[in-house]
């Protein structure tokens, strides 16, 4: 059995290479072998988000505080709230952040394939995120 205490873990700064605006990562858990579970609390400020991307196993998206969108390419953008949860399936291109004027924190939860999680794509355009 193993605690990772509230605070052991630095919150950081994701790469701006795959995001948009102010986005704070605080580590959740790590897999340890066999296992291949990934998962983070992810912090959005308003029109704060994400590049496109995919992700070889599926991505789980909680969401836990604020209000934010999500798109699927070729899809609307989409209203999430706490409370909701997303699952986008393996390989899907998408996006996810805070909407213009809300913050939104989810907790986004990922498995390792061949120890990758995300293929990251082209940024979302204002054009694209304005809807």
């Amino acid at each position: 059995m193993e605690i990772i205490r509230n605070g052991s873990q630095p919150s950081a700064k994701p790469p701006a290479e795959y995001f948009t605006g102010t986005v704070r990562l605080d580590p959740l858990f790590q897999p340890k072998a066999p296992a291949r579970t990934v998962g983070a609390s992810v912090t959005f400020e308003p029109g704060a988000r994400t590049a496109w991307h995919t992700h070889p196993l599926g991505q789980t998206l909680i969401v836990t505080a604020g209000c934010g969108w999500v798109q699927r390419e070729g899809g609307p953008v989409e209203e999430i709230k706490p409370g909701d949860i997303v699952w986008f399936p393996p390989g899907l291109k998408h996006w996810h952040g805070a909407t213009a004027t809300t913050a939104m924190t989810h907790i986004a939860i990922q498995e390792q394939l061949d120890g990758k999680t995300v293929e990251w794509l082209e940024k979302v355009s204002d054009e694209q995120y304005r809807r």
